[in-house]
């Protein structure tokens, strides 16, 4: 999982703050910054946040503009694992504990 901070606002434009504002949020993940909405422009996206599942072939398979649908993402997620040959039978769903 990648994810990729596009500012709003300028303050989001500094590294610093980015990086601040992710372990309150238990993101452990790569976030790369799109200061200049490149990333934001490929995708002709238009909505924050947007959240985007791309499998290993680099195809879209789910994408989803707003905030929840958790569950459906992790159940999106599970299946693009099990398809790449994951075995994700010994994880609840729901059950990944935040770090």
């Amino acid at each position: 999982m990648v994810g990729v901070h596009t500012p709003e606002f300028e303050f989001e434009k500094i590294e610093e703050n980015v990086r601040g504002a992710l372990p309150p949020l238990n993101v452990v993940w790569p976030v790369a910054m799109d200061n200049d909405y490149r990333t934001w422009r490929a995708y002709n996206n238009r909505y924050w946040p947007r959240k985007y599942l791309i499998d290993q072939d680099g195809i879209i398979r789910f994408d989803r503009i707003g905030e929840g649908a958790y569950l459906e993402m992790e159940l999106h997620i599970r299946n693009l694992l099990v398809e790449a040959g994951a075995d994700v039978s010994d994880i609840a769903v729901g059950g990944v504990a935040a770090r």
